[in-house]
Parts: C-alpha cells; structure tokens; sequence
C-alpha cells in the first residue's frame, strides 16, 4: 500500500480517525436516499472521505475539533463529486437522488443533483462574502458540530456562532431556492 504521509504523520491521522469515526459515520448517516439501490452509503461516504484526507499532504490537524473541520470540508467534497457525476449520469437517463437536510433546518431539503452543487457555489460565494461564516456553515452542517464547538474552533461566543450560522442558513436557502 502506498502511503502519502510519514509514518508519524500517518499514525496520528489515523488515531483521530478512529476518533472520529463513528462521529463521521453518524454524519454521514443523515445522507437520505430517494431509492434504496442508491450506492453511497454513510460507511462509503466516510471511507471516500477518508481516502481524500489520507492523500492529502499538506493535513495537519491541530485537534479532534480541527480534524472534524478538516473531515466537515472532505465529506462536502465528496457530496459534491457524487452530485456531480449523478448529474452527469442523469443527462443519459436513470439515476437517484440523495439527500441532505440541514440539522435545525433552514427548512430546504437539498438534493444533491442539482441543490448540492448549487449549495456548494453558494458557499463559495459566501466564503468571498464571509470566510468565517462559510466555514461556519462547513463545520456545522458537513461537520456536525454544536454551536459550542463551532464557537470554540472559530474563537467566538456562543452567541456570535448562533447568529452567524442564522444568517448564513437564511442567506444560503434564498440561494437554493433562486437557482431552482
């Protein structure tokens, strides 16, 4: 097997892989399929998420939390190609939709077709905008983490953390709802 990393480096991502494995895999349970013969499942989600993180390089992470952050960035990646190729692969017929909704909602379901990818280039948008709540949205939405923990990772109250992540969910569903 190929390793990307030093054996140091690569010990320590694996340890907070393991970690943070089944947090991730919990994540990526909230993934909802339109069919079942859907073929990314939450432990393929996590797995692909993990052979982008292994091959990165330049990873680095500071903490579980950071490494959550880092992960929260893979797995919307991943999201985003399978979106991708699904759309691709629907321009010559068949196919199934995926699912992912907003933890406490910004009341729009996003199907990862066609409102994925437009999420993701909202989210682009808004990292132009505001870097810190674009992050915001990746540490809470693809990440999962509460509003305490996202707080603690940007260095901010609570409260700060609270009011962005409101804006940025409202700012990001009239995107959603613009490009349908």
């Amino acid at each position: 097997m190929k390793r990307y990393l030093d054996p140091e480096r690569q010990s320590a991502l694996d340890n907070l892989f393991s970690a943070a494995y089944e947090e991730l895999r919990r994540l990526a349970g909230s993934v909802k399929y339109s069919r079942p013969d859907v073929t990314i499942s939450p432990s393929t989600l996590v797995h692909e998420t993990w052979l982008k993180l292994a091959k990165s390089h330049q990873l680095a992470p500071e903490s579980e939390l950071h490494f959550k952050h880092i992960a929260a960035r893979a797995m919307r990646q991943v999201l985003v190609e399978a979106a991708r190729r699904q759309k691709a692969y629907k321009r010559g017929g068949g196919g199934s939709a995926v699912m992912v909704t907003f933890d406490d909602s910004m009341h729009v379901p996003v199907e990862c077709d066609q409102d994925l990818i437009a999420l993701d280039a909202a989210l682009e948008e808004l990292a132009s905008v505001s870097p810190r709540q674009a992050k915001l949205v990746d540490i809470r939405f693809f990440g999962g983490l509460d509003a305490a923990e996202t707080a603690a990772l940007l260095e901010v109250s609570e409260s700060t953390a609270l009011r962005e992540w409101r804006t940025a969910k409202a700012w990001l569903a009239s995107q959603i709802i613009r490009t349908r």
